[in-house]
């Protein structure tokens, strides 16, 4: 009787053991305490606005990160405007080379990654790759290790083993190229074959990237040597990573391509194979004489999980709350929260023009274009314009503020990239380069769809049923 009754409250210890394990499971992969209100004690005008000095220092406080003048800016669009540049700089190699990617699977563009960092590992510099245990576990053992054969030292970040598992869902979705401390690349982009082409046909991802010269080329090194560090237990430092030139303003005459607003090559010859190569063209058009100057201001957010609100909610809500004309938001995976759709249905009530531009039916991740769509009623009703784009799936993540506050990077608007994932986001607070993104994007609107109230209302149940049941699972999107 005593052995039968001591079993069964040891089997009811078990299952309440293994439920308290399940719950907090949930938890961590749900945590968050997002910020609710942006509000300016004593100041009648609201939080500052972009155009103040006020607020890129307050951006830097809440985001750990800080702005500097004297960077040369040139933002990218698509594979065709991208890979072709990066070649070339990536072939320019001395001393140092450090890669990180969140996505890669085999073909084209990996092959000549391979290829180039083959090359500067030949020339006697030090080439590091770090790749994620989730977003590359598709490249085949033998392409790593013909780059490590060649003196490539490769790193696997965060790979999934049964050990690991309460990390899983904290993934690097940074895109980090540096080449000798002195230009880097940050932005969506990574190591497949869905970026060749200029984004306007169904097999070509739309995408925006970010090239730059300056002191920001230090912030995103170290971004790199953070976690380079996790991986593999070692920190970067020496002027082979942090040269001194990585932390003064570029001269003039010191860049070694175009600068500005990069327009897309158009694809040319029999196939993706030969575009991962084609040089740009000599005509690339230039945004503005003072991008070339290099007096761009701008620094590197490297976003974190943290406990309580992270750097990545702070910067997005400071940006939202301090809209006053116009913001202009592109991002692959649209998935806001009940707080950040308060904040965008306010900006839109108080006359910002607040336009979406989000992925259409040709997405990657349709369960987070239903969970988004689920929302588009109360946005739309608020005064928020939304736009899917039509010709491919839209991969970009960029934001365009007032005329003078800009970011390109990793960063969706969903929960996984303000929640769990490390993300590398350039801010740039210039007029010239920000009035090139507002062309892209409303160049990109001429290919979207506009959504309407009314469309989304009479959607039949079952649709409604199936974007809401998506919905449900926005914490963990």
């Amino acid at each position: 009787m005593f052995k039968r009754v001591a079993g069964r409250l040891a089997l009811w210890g078990l299952l309440l053991a293994l439920a308290l394990l399940a719950l907090i499971g949930v938890l961590s992969v749900t945590r968050g305490t997002p910020v609710e209100y942006v509000i300016a004690r004593g100041d009648p005008a609201g939080p500052p606005a972009p155009a103040d000095t006020l607020f890129v220092r307050t951006v830097e406080l809440y985001a750990g990160t800080s702005l500097h003048p004297g960077n040369r800016v040139q933002v990218l669009e698509n594979g065709d405007g991208t890979y072709p540049l990066l070649w070339r700089d990536l072939r320019t190699c001395q001393r140092a080379v450090t890669v990180q990617m969140y996505f890669a699977q085999p073909g084209a563009i990996a092959d000549t990654m391979a290829q180039v960092l083959t090359e500067c590992a030949r020339k006697k510099a030090r080439v590091l790759l770090l790749l994620d245990g989730f977003g590359a576990q598709t490249l085949a053992e033998k392409w790593v290790e013909k780059l490590k054969a060649a003196g490539v030292e490769i790193a696997w970040l965060r790979q999934l083993r049964w050990y690991t598992l309460h990390k899983a869902a904290e993934r690097s979705h940074a895109r980090v190229v540096v080449v000798d401390g002195r230009v880097g690349y940050t932005g969506g982009f990574g190591l497949a074959d869905y970026w060749l082409g200029a984004g306007r046909k169904p097999d070509e991802w739309r995408e925006t990237n970010v090239r730059f010269e300056g002191p920001a080329v230090a912030q995103l090194q170290a971004a790199f040597g953070s976690t380079w560090a996790e991986a593999t237990g070692e920190l970067l430092t020496g002027d082979a990573f942090f040269p001194p030139v990585s932390f003064k303003p570029v001269a003039d005459g010191d860049s070694v391509s175009p600068v500005g607003v990069q327009r897309p090559v158009l694809r040319s010859g029999p196939g993706r194979a030969a575009s991962a190569e084609r040089p740009p063209p000599a005509d690339a058009p230039v945004v503005a004489r003072a991008v070339a100057e290099g007096t761009v201001r701008a620094g590197l957010l490297h976003a974190v999980p943290s406990t309580g609100s992270t750097q990545a909610e702070r910067f997005l809500a400071l940006t939202i709350a301090g809209a006053r004309r116009t913001l202009y938001i592109t991002n692959a995976y649209f998935v806001p929260d009940d707080d950040f759709r308060r904040l965008l249905a306010a900006a839109a009530k108080r006359g910002v023009d607040v336009r979406i531009m989000t992925t259409g039916p040709r997405t990657d991740v349709q369960t987070t274009r239903f969970a988004g769509r689920f929302r588009y009623e109360e946005l739309l009703r608020a005064g928020v314009k939304v736009y899917e784009y039509q010709p491919a799936n839209m991969h970009a993540k960029t934001m365009s503020v007032d005329g003078v506050w800009g970011s390109v990077g990793s960063m969706n608007f969903d929960n996984r990239s303000l929640a769990f994932n490390d993300e590398t986001t350039l801010l740039v607070h210039d007029s010239a380069v920000v009035a090139g993104m507002d062309r892209m994007f409303l160049e990109d609107l001429r290919h979207s769809r506009e959504m309407t109230v009314a469309e989304m209302a009479k959607r039949p149940w079952w649709i409604k049923a199936r974007d809401g049941g998506a919905a449900t699972l926005q914490r963990v999107l």
